[in-house]
């Protein structure tokens, strides 16, 4: 290890090992320089030669004064130079680091919350002990069961046959009102005008109802415009002033029938004698089909239209329409934008079955005005017609007599009456075929009367008159057998029950304060609660029902028959 600087001596030693080091590097670099002479041939001849004699050792000169003798190795210690650069930057090295930022670690866990089992043991089994014959008086309690065998037989058998039960329900939930109007609907710039709502319908999913304005009391209706409107009563915020689709008809609209499969399509009869069908789901230019006016079409005005489908073809369906012109005829869309006329039948007074006293037709009066059809729900083919007359007539589809007309028609035209019923007081405004039964039907008149029919026979089997004015429309319930809603001309809907009475309303609704006519109802077959109909106010009143008239009862359909058959006999 080195001395210490501040030791006396170590100056003098430090300054001899300098010296040294002189000399070696200048002899060093004295060799190194005539090294590079040679090599670089720049001598000059002298000091050629004296190269030459340096290199011999200097043999001629070496005996001359002052010259050094020849060069000789020599070994010298060792010259150790430190460096001071080192010292310097190791003295003023620094040590560094780099440290992220601490991380910060949190331990969380999650314990279930306690639960505890639960254990139920029932008692031991315990084998039951019959008690033996010992215990028991046999003797005593089979006399008794032999004296009072015949007397309990005789009672259960009684309890079997015995109604007096029948139909009875025990409701354990709160009653509530029978009868409630859920909608108030109307077209202000129809009522505006004093237009009637002269027909209503439920299009095949329930949810929209349409309304068709028109008149039905005296008036020029030939120029009178009217409208159609739907409603969707499923949509969300529901305004009952404001239809969802309306159509404007250059005539006024006596009645409406929606498609029996396509939700938008509805078909009517107007004032003119056209037939129409519209697409309500294009409100723009929603005209479909028409008749035109042609040889074919309808001279009066059209009371009805009804859908039918096509024989053999379960998704096709024909219009037929009804007419006071005395003419039943049957339509089918085509693709020209035209209703072309497939069947014809007409009524003539001079071919209806004498098998009641009707009214001596007069001179020259041939034809029979029709105001209202109903299909049989059984078959088919087999309808039934209202007429101005007041008489009910069962016609078929498939007659096959001719008409004795002379009216021009581009197809031949049958007469279709089989059979002819005891007639009204007055026009009959309404039809309606019971859907449980196949010879029943209801029809309604200007007389204020309902009548109940049988197909097989002319009499009806009951009447009952509900109004000292008109009645204008009567419709059986699609759920309820022995339920039938009528509407009069004092601004009532009067809901029936034969069930509890065949002589007075269960319910009656004031529709119309001011007792405005009714003209027309409709139960709703998909949504069996809600219960349409329309007045000469221009309003739609849609009543809920209660699930009194919407469930059937028990051995509903079974009086029905027994109605039918037992007046009938």
């Amino acid at each position: 290890m080195a001395p210490p600087a501040s030791h006396p001596w170590s100056c003098a030693l430090e300054a001899r090992r300098r010296q040294s080091c002189r000399s070696a590097l200048a002899r060093l670099g004295g060799a190194v320089s005539m090294a590079t002479r040679v090599r670089s041939g720049r001598f000059s001849p002298a000091r050629s030669r004296g190269t030459e004699a340096l290199a011999t050792g200097g043999a001629a000169s070496s005996k001359g004064p002052g010259r050094p003798g020849p060069l000789q190795d020599e070994t010298l210690g060792v010259v150790s130079v430190p460096s001071q650069w080192r010292s310097i930057q190791g003295i003023r090295g620094e040590t560094k680091s780099c440290q992220t930022a601490s991380i910060a670690t949190a331990e969380a866990a999650a314990q279930a919350r306690e639960h505890a089992d639960a254990e139920v043991q029932t008692e031991p089994p315990v084998p039951l002990s019959m008690p033996t014959a010992s215990q028991q008086d046999s003797p005593r309690l089979a006399a008794f069961l032999r004296r009072v065998e015949g007397m309990v037989i005789r009672e259960l058998n009684k309890n079997r046959q015995s109604h007096a039960f029948d139909g009875f329900e025990v409701n354990w939930t709160e009653q509530h009102q029978t009868v409630s109007c859920l909608h108030t609907l109307g077209y202000p710039p129809a009522q505006g005008q004093g237009l009637h709502v002269t027909s209503v319908s439920w299009n095949t999913t329930g949810s929209v109802v349409a309304c068709a304005y028109g008149r039905l009391d005296d008036g020029d209706w030939s120029t009178l415009k009217s409208f159609v409107c739907t409603w969707n009563l499923d949509r969300r915020g529901l305004n009952p002033r404001q239809p969802a689709a309306v159509v404007e008809v250059p005539s006024a609209v006596m009645c409406l029938a929606f498609h029996p499969s396509q939700p938008a399509h509805i078909a009517g009869g107007l004032y003119s004698g056209e037939v129409l069908v519209w697409d309500m789901s294009r409100p723009e230019d929603s005209l479909l089909w028409r008749t035109g006016l042609t040889d074919d079409t309808h001279t009066d005005p059209v009371y009805q239209v009804v859908w039918l489908p096509v024989s053999g073809h379960s998704h096709r369906f024909q219009l037929l329409s009804v007419a006071t012109d005395g003419r039943v005829l049957l339509w089918q869309g085509v693709g020209t934008g035209l209703l072309q006329l497939t069947e014809g039948f007409a009524l003539v007074a001079q071919q209806l079955p004498r098998n009641t006293k009707l009214k001596k037709p007069t001179r020259g009066e041939t034809e029979v005005g029709v105001t209202a059809v109903a299909f049989n729900s059984f078959d088919p083919s087999l309808f039934v017609l209202g007429t101005e007359g007041g008489f009910p007539l069962k016609c078929s589809l498939a007659a096959e007599e001719a008409a004795l007309t002379r009216v021009p028609s581009s197809v031949p035209l049958r007469a279709p009456t089989q059979f002819t019923f005891s007639p009204h007081g007055g026009p009959i405004y309404s039809v309606s075929c019971s859907p449980f039964h196949r010879n029943l039907f209801l029809s309604a008149g200007t007389d204020g009367h309902v009548h109940l029919y049988s197909m097989l026979q002319a009499q009806p089997l009951t009447s009952l008159q509900l109004s000292h004015k008109y009645l204008f429309a009567v419709r059986w319930s699609p759920v309820r057998p022995l339920v039938f809603a009528a509407a009069s001309g004092e601004g009532d809907v009067q809901l029936f029950d034969l069930q509890k009475s065949s002589q007075k309303p269960t319910v009656s609704i004031k529709q119309t304060q001011d007792e405005s006519p009714v003209y027309c109802l409709e139960f709703n077959s998909q949504q069996t609660q809600l219960l349409a109909a329309g007045d000469a106010k221009g309003v739609v009143k849609i009543w809920q029902l209660s699930t009194e008239f919407t469930e059937q009862r028990p051995r509903e359909t079974e009086d029905l028959d027994h109605l039918a058959v037992e007046v009938a006999t």
